[in-house]
């Protein structure tokens, strides 16, 4: 399992969404500060997104540990965050779940109040670290998804 994972961050340096979600169980459960929790087709379609937008997107991933049924990886990435062009360098911590020989289960953990003053500057540091942030910023997230689905 620990090369499934290997497979799927190589792809996502890549923005090969197709790889990425061949990774995934058709019933996969995705979590995360920014998109909340996605589940199926929503999670594959989050990285067909995220993938197509990106403009400059790095990304490093290392500490690749599995065993049969569970995972876990830290990766990090930068990019320019396209709502403001400011410079992001996030750290996230993943878990992962498996079944059927595929990820069914992945939670991504990073500090989003740390990502917001990154990414929106002083707004991001006053109200990062809020639920209303996270409930907003979820809100927001999914209606980007639904656009790119229904496109």
């Amino acid at each position: 399992m620990k090369t499934l994972i290997e497979t799927f961050y190589t792809a996502f340096q890549n923005c090969d969404a197709d790889t990425m979600v061949s990774c995934y169980h058709d019933d996969v459960v995705f979590e995360d500060p920014a998109f909340g929790k996605l589940k199926g087709d929503r999670a594959k379609n989050m990285w067909r997104m995220l993938c197509k937008n990106a403009k400059d997107l790095k990304i490093e991933f290392s500490e690749i540990e599995a065993n049969t049924t569970t995972g876990k990886a830290h990766w990090e990435a930068w990019y320019s965050f396209s709502q403001t062009g400011r410079n992001v360098h996030n750290k996230i911590d993943a878990q992962f779940e498996f079944k059927d020989g595929k990820i069914i289960k992945h939670i991504d953990h990073f500090n989003l109040h740390k990502w917001a003053s990154q990414a929106l500057g002083w707004k991001g540091k006053i109200l990062g670290g809020t639920s209303f942030f996270r409930k907003k910023l979820n809100q927001q997230t999914n209606t980007l998804l639904n656009k790119f689905i229904t496109s």
